[in-house]
């Protein structure tokens, strides 16, 4: 089902000029699982990122509140999205995306650019499943709409891709790498303003 849902989705971006130009994606690795951590706005940017690598498929990490609503939960199950609970995550939190890495497939975590407590929480996460996972982590940015009538209207899109790095072990070496995660989302960010 994500094949045909890709090509429906950059077909429907194309048609309304916000399918997103895409930088850096020489940074992103050709094979083996890795995680992907990208700036969220919206819920464009994930249909952005979902296709910007394709035939390649993201596993996203979604809010399990998502999976509850009707018709919803069984569409984005069927596009290779898991459910966390982010009020009390338990150990399917990493389990479930350590096993996809394990499988050689890539994992994408929408850490929010802000500076919320679920933000760092978030950060926290895509490190620590880098880390427990021994995998590479490549930051991502997005600018453009945020929903369907930003592209309705025709604004365009723009992602970058980061270099990727990889976590050593240990709290220390954690905190480190989220706090190099942070400054790699604002930096990606200011770069995609002056592309723009």
């Amino acid at each position: 089902m994500y094949k045909l849902a890709a090509n429906i989705v950059k077909m429907f971006l194309a048609a309304n000029g916000s399918k997103a130009k895409v930088y850096g994606l020489e940074n992103v690795p050709k094979d083996g699982g890795f995680v992907i951590a990208c700036t969220h706005n919206g819920y464009v940017d994930i249909l952005n990122l979902g296709v910007s690598i394709y035939p390649r498929e993201i596993h996203f990490m979604a809010k399990k509140q998502l999976f509850e609503i009707k018709g919803l939960g069984w569409l984005i199950e069927r596009l290779n999205a898991f459910p966390v609970d982010r009020d009390n995550p338990g150990p399917s939190v990493i389990k479930v995306p350590r096993q996809l890495i394990k499988e050689g497939k890539i994992v994408g975590i929408f850490p929010s650019g802000t500076r919320s407590a679920e933000s760092n929480d978030l950060k926290q996460g895509a490190i620590t499943i880098a880390q427990l996972s021994k995998s590479q982590i490549v930051p991502a940015a997005y600018i453009g709409p945020k929903d369907i009538g930003g592209v309705l209207k025709r604004k365009k899109g723009y992602l970058i891709y980061g270099k990727p790095f990889t976590v050593g072990g240990g709290k220390e070496a954690r905190d480190e790498a989220t706090h190099l995660l942070e400054q790699e989302l604002q930096r990606l960010l200011v770069e995609l303003e002056q592309k723009k």
